[in-house]
């Protein structure tokens, strides 16, 4: 299932260890602010601007520690541009991995409200987003939106029980070198994805463990180093002509959560597999 909405590599991007203050958010997205929608919006559109929703979401426990906003040429719409929120909720947030709850909206008619679930891991800052294991809900500018939208936030809040569930069984299933390195090269092919131009790094260099308590060979293990080795990037490689390079990190938003989500759909399937 594609994002609602596009992000360009370069877009203003804020992230933070610590819950962002409004003034932090609008310096990145002032669209998240806008006092009304687009003028191009007709009298059906249901205007409730992203910050309202933002102060409901706080109200119930939740917190944004990661925003941007797309870049637009068009000055007429970049304060009311789609824009991203990444939300955990005070209950989630102790431990290895929090629970997240990615807002995606527009005041310009270009996106719905959007909310995915996705994961953050503390060791690496990686954000990983789920497959079609949890919720994932969309809510038109019609009717009550705030309401909706704090009701689905809650929707995929409880639908990390199943992620967990699916995280606790890749952490008991073992797998042997083999298994591990066609993991790896079904992952290559997610993210180079041009048959014509072979993927410069090898499944060795994506099973490579940045850090000792990363080494083991439980498919949890496995998906998290392949996850970070391939979207962090700074891999040294060959290019097709050749030619030495080091690997880019995945900068896009909507490309890194679409690779996020591809890869923990193939761990569940590799699960599955296992199972």
């Amino acid at each position: 299932m594609q994002l609602a909405s596009r992000f360009a590599s370069h877009s203003p991007v804020l992230r933070s260890e610590y819950p962002l203050s409004d003034d932090q958010i609008r310096a990145v997205a002032p669209s998240i602010y806008a006092d009304a929608p687009h003028q191009s919006r007709s009298q059906r559109y249901a205007y409730i601007p992203t910050a309202a929703v933002l102060a409901e979401l706080r109200k119930e426990g939740f917190q944004p520690f990661m925003v941007t906003q797309t870049r637009v040429r068009a000055d007429d719409r970049r304060d009311f541009t789609k824009h991203m929120l990444r939300l955990r909720h005070a209950s989630q947030i102790n431990g290895r991995e929090a629970n997240e709850i990615i807002l995606l909206n527009s005041h310009d008619g270009t996106s719905s409200y959007q909310l995915l679930a996705g994961m953050f891991r503390f060791v690496c800052k990686n954000g990983l987003v789920c497959g079609d294991t949890v919720a994932d809900v969309r809510v038109r500018h019609q009717g009550d939106v705030a309401g909706q939208v704090i009701e689905g936030a809650y929707e995929v809040l409880h639908g990390f029980d199943r992620a967990q569930q699916s995280r606790n069984a890749m952490q008991a299933i073992r797998l042997d070198s083999g298994e591990a390195e066609v993991f790896a090269r079904a992952a290559l092919a997610l993210k180079y994805d041009d048959p014509a131009k072979p993927a410069p790094i090898t499944e060795s260099q994506v099973l490579a463990p940045r850090r000792f308590d990363d080494n083991r060979p439980d498919l949890w293990s496995v998906f998290n180093r392949t996850q970070e080795n391939l979207t962090q990037g700074g891999l040294l490689g060959r290019s097709a002509n050749g030619h030495r390079q080091r690997t880019r990190p995945v900068q896009g938003i909507d490309q890194s959560v679409r690779l996020n989500r591809a890869l923990w759909l193939l761990a569940e399937g590799m699960r599955q597999l296992k199972a």
